[in-house]
C-alpha cells in the first residue's frame, strides 16, 4: 500500500526507515519531511493543517494508510477528518489526543480512575496560584495546560522562581497553552519513559527508555525537547514495567473508553519512579523525540503490520520482536538551543560517521541548500547507534559525533551516564 507520515522530524525520519521497510509498504510520501526522510520515501510540499488538502492528497496518490508523527496534527484532529473521509490513520482522535493537549485533562483522569500521579490544583488566576504555591512551598511543579513544545515545565526550587514562571505563563508567555496552569507536588525519583501501543481496549508495551531533557552535562540548564536517550531503560525491570501496565496503562484505556473516546495509538507515559512505585508525570499522545529514535532501531518486527492492527483492534494476535541490542541517541543541537539560533550553517561529515557499524544520523532540524545539508532549527541531528551494552552503543554514538564536522553545533558529553554507572556496577 502507498503510506503517508505527517511529520518533519528526527522521530520521522526514524518512522520513515522503518516504515519504507515494510513488506507492506509500496511507496512511502512524507509530508514535509527533510533531507533525511527523503532517502526513504518521497518528501512532498503539503499543508497539513489543511486537512481537506491531506484528504485530497491522499486520494490522488492512492494512499492506504496515514502515520502523524508530532503531536499538533493530533490535537487539531487530524485523524478524526482522515477517517471520516474514510481513509485508515494511525494515531488517537482530537478528543482523546487531550491526554498530551491538555495536562488539566490528564490530571483530572488519573484523579477519577486512582492512577497513580503527583498531588495538584489548577489555575487561571496567577494571584491565587501564587498564593497558593507560598501557602504549599517548594520544589514545586508549574506546568502550562496546552502544547509547549516541550518548554511549559518548571520545576521550581524557590518560591521566586515559581512566580516568575506562573506570571510568564499566565500572561502569554507561551500564548494560549498557558492561560491555565497545573501546579503540582514535586516527585523524588528517577525519571523513564514507557510506550504502549493501543487500539483502543487492549495495550501491549512498545518498548522502554530515559530522556535526557536538560540542556547541558550533568542535568544542568533549561529544560529542551530532549538532548539524547537510550533504550532499553534497565530502571524499568519486568516487574516494574507489569505495574505499569496494570496501574497506569490499563485504567487509562479504562478511564477513555468510559468517557467516549477510545485511545487507539502510541501512548507515551512519562514516569516518576518514587519509592511508592511508579507515578505518572505526564502523557504524549505519539511516540517521544529522540525516544523514537532509539526505539524503532530495536525492533524487528514489521511496524506498519503492528500500527495497522492498532488501528483495526486486533492488537491481542500481534506480538513485538525486540533485538537484544541496546541503542542510544545523542542529539547535536544549534548553538544558543533551547534559545534562539542561528540557521544556514553547513554540516559535513554525515557520510563519515555512518561508515561506522550499527550508526544512524538521523536528521531533525535539516535542510537540503544545493548540495549542502545545512542547519534549520535547534535540535538538528540524532546520531544514533547499537551496541551490546548501552556503554557499547555510548561509545560508538561519541565516536559518530567526532566525525560530523559541524563548529557551529553541540551535544552534551554525557548521554546514557546512569545507565552506563549501573552496567559498570
Amino acid at each position: 500500500m502507498n503510506i503517508l507520515l505527517i511529520g518533519s522530524g528526527g522521530r520521522e525520519h526514524a518512522l520513515a526507515r522503518s516504515l519504507s521497510a515494510s513488506a507492506l509498504c509500496q511507496r512511502l510520501f512524507i509530508a514535509p519531511g527533510n533531507p533525511g526522510t527523503a532517502q526513504h520515501g518521497t518528501n512532498v510540499v503539503l499543508d497539513v493543517t489543511n486537512h481537506q488538502a491531506v484528504i485530497d492528497f491522499c486520494r490522488t496518490m492512492a494512499i492506504g494508510f496515514v502515520v502523524v508523527g508530532p503531536e499538533a496534527p493530533l490535537v487539531a484532529g487530524l485523524v478524526d477528518d482522515l477517517t471520516a473521509a474514510g481513509i485508515k490513520t494511525f494515531g488517537p482522535s482530537k478528543a482523546a489526543a487531550q491526554l498530551e493537549g491538555s495536562k488539566a485533562f490528564t490530571k483530572d483522569l488519573c484523579a477519577e480512575f486512582n492512577i497513580p500521579t503527583a498531588a495538584y490544583r489548577r489555575f487561571t488566576d496567577a494571584e491565587t496560584a501564587k498564593t497558593y504555591v507560598r501557602n504549599y512551598g517548594v520544589p514545586i511543579v508549574v506546568k502550562a495546560d496546552g502544547l509547549a513544545a516541550g518548554k511549559g515545565v518548571v520545576v521550581a526550587t524557590s518560591f521566586e522562581e515559581a512566580e516568575a514562571a506562573i506570571d510568564m505563563m499566565i500572561g502569554g508567555g507561551l500564548g494560549a497553552a498557558g492561560a491555565e496552569v497545573v501546579i503540582e507536588a514535586f516527585l523524588e525519583g528517577e525519571e523513564a519513559s514507557f510506550f504502549a501501543l493501543c487500539d483502543g481496549a487492549n495495550a501491549i508495551p512498545f518498548g522502554t527508555a530515559q530522556d535526557h531533557k536538560r540542556v547541558f552535562d550533568g542535568d544542568e540548564g533549561p529544560n529542551t525537547g530532549g538532548m539524547g536517550a537510550y533504550s532499553p531503560a534497565a530502571v524499568l525491570t519486568p516487574q516494574l514495567q507489569a505495574r505499569v501496565m496494570l496501574e497506569i496503562i490499563e485504567p487509562t484505556l479504562k478511564g477513555m473508553a468510559a468517557r467516549g473516546m477510545p485511545y487507539k495509538g502510541i501512548l507515551y507515559a512519562g514516569l516518576m519512579l518514587t519509592k511508592d512505585g511508579p507515578q505518572l508525570i505526564e502523557y504524549n499522545a505519539r511516540l517521544g523525540d529522540p525516544e523514537t529514535q532509539v526505539l524503532l532501531p530495536r525492533l524487528n518486527s514489521d511496524l506498519v503490520e503492528a500500527l495497522l492492527a492498532a488501528v483495526d483492534g486486533k492488537l491481542n494476535s500481534v506480538s513485538l520482536n525486540w533485538s537484544d541490542k541496546a541503542a542510544l541517541t545523542i542529539v547535536i543541537a544549534a548553538k544558543g538551543y533551547p534559545g534562539t539560533v542561528e540557521k544556514g550553517s553547513e554540516i559535513r561529515g554525515i557520510d563519515k560517521a555512518e561508515t561506522l557499524d550499527d550508526v544512524i544520523v538521523f536528521h531533525a532540524g535539516t535542510k537540503l541548500d544545493a548540495d549542502k545539508i545545512v542547519a534549520n532549527g535547534g535540535r538538528v541531528l540524532n546520531v544514533t547507534a547499537l551496541g551490546s551494552s548501552i556503554t557499547d552503543a555510548q561509545a560508538r554514538a561519541y565516536d559518530a559525533v567526532s566525525r560530523i564536522d559541524w563548529p557551529e553545533g553541540f551535544c552534551r558529553s554525557d548521554i546514557g551516564w546512569r545507565a552506563v554507572e549501573r552496567e559498570r556496577g
